[in-house]
């Protein structure tokens, strides 16, 4: 009896940890996707060409008590091919959040914010000859700040802080002289202070099938440019079609009125840049 007793004692903290719910959570989407026409004596014409991507969307986030932290990653890297030019580049980004939260009442969090953004790969200009015009860290937007955070649920976040640093960085000495980011000639790192408003929505629909993510980011400098806001959102749709294929649908929208349009070496005023790409590949949801 008493080693039955013993045993029930030793076991019953085990018991206890186990339906101890774990402050963190994890969710995320990703896979491949790829794209493949061929043309042989077509009157109409065409180029026959490959195209693929590679894509991780991902959070990890923790709650318990009143302290919150959210942690999004995401990753894209794509290429095309064409017989007439080879591999080319044609999507890649490389973008991290993390923001730390004290609840102060019931939506509302004092909050601090990193994020930064930038891409993995060297991206060329291909006029008259191949000339590189950015790389891994060129560029690098690195934002620091603090402020408030309002959760209306577990699906939005809505951060806003009157206090945030903004560091655009051109790491590679080779495109310092460029003026391409809104850096100056022969500088590695323009800094600017600011306001920044984030809002991220996050939602899975259609009993799982169907996942929506979307990042928005809005800064203005508290310099002679305050009020021309730079813009970065990027969005993210993705439909189960069976448990393996998934058909996605990626796009980003930008406008830093620091970084100008250069166009036959001319450089011109800043214009809103845009990209998307729609794929039906093979994904794994976690």
């Amino acid at each position: 009896m008493k080693l039955r007793l013993l045993a029930l004692a030793a076991l019953l903290p085990l018991g206890l940890f186990a339906q101890e719910k774990s402050p963190w959570a994890h969710s995320g989407l990703t896979g491949i996707n790829f794209s493949q026409t061929s043309f042989t004596n077509w009157s109409e014409g065409g180029e026959n060409n490959i195209a693929s991507n590679v894509y991780l969307n991902g959070s990890l986030n923790y709650k318990k008590d009143k302290t919150a932290w959210t942690n999004d990653l995401s990753a894209n890297y794509g290429l095309n091919y064409t017989t007439d030019n080879g591999w080319r580049k044609n999507i890649d980004n490389l973008n991290l959040a993390s923001k730390y939260g004290r609840q102060f009442s019931e939506k509302l969090y004092y909050a601090g914010l990193l994020d930064v953004k930038t891409q993995m790969g060297h991206g060329y200009n291909y006029g008259a000859q191949k000339t590189l015009i950015s790389k891994f860290a060129t560029p690098a937007y690195i934002n620091l700040s603090v402020g408030i955070d309002y959760k209306p649920n577990d699906k939005v976040a809505i951060y806003y802080s009157p206090v945030a640093g903004k560091m655009t960085l051109v790491a590679d000495s080779a495109l310092v002289f460029t003026q391409r980011f809104g850096v100056d000639e022969g500088k590695y790192i323009r800094t600017q202070l600011g306001s920044t408003l984030k809002v991220n929505a996050n939602y899975v629909l259609m009993d799982g099938k169907l996942t929506l993510k979307s990042a928005a980011d809005f800064f203005t400098a508290y310099d002679d440019s305050f009020g021309n806001v730079d813009v970065n959102w990027d969005v993210l749709v993705g439909l189960n079609l069976t448990k393996l294929i998934t058909l996605t649908f990626q796009s980003t929208l930008k406008y830093d009125d620091d970084v100008k349009n250069i166009k036959d070496g001319v450089v011109h005023g800043a214009k809103v840049q845009f990209k998307e790409i729609l794929g039906l590949g093979i994904s794994y949801k976690f």
